[in-house]
């Protein structure tokens, strides 16, 4: 998945606002307490990033 992929996803899940927000300010367990920003900075794959969203969002599985 690209980066820029992640972002539309991201965006379309949340509203831009709210996904710039998550990004930046959540802190996730599954990302070894990293932001999504501090996870794809540090080289995590996006696909990965996005999985460890969508289980702490609850995203239903169609929208994964």
């Amino acid at each position: 998945m690209r980066l820029t992929h992640f972002r539309q996803l991201m965006e379309d899940e949340f509203g831009a606002v709210r996904a710039s927000s998550i990004a930046r300010d959540h802190v996730f367990s599954a990302l070894d307490g990293r932001t999504v920003e501090q996870a794809l900075e540090e080289g995590e794959e996006p696909r990965e990033v996005w999985r460890a969203v969508c289980a702490e969002f609850d995203v239903p599985a169609t929208r994964r």
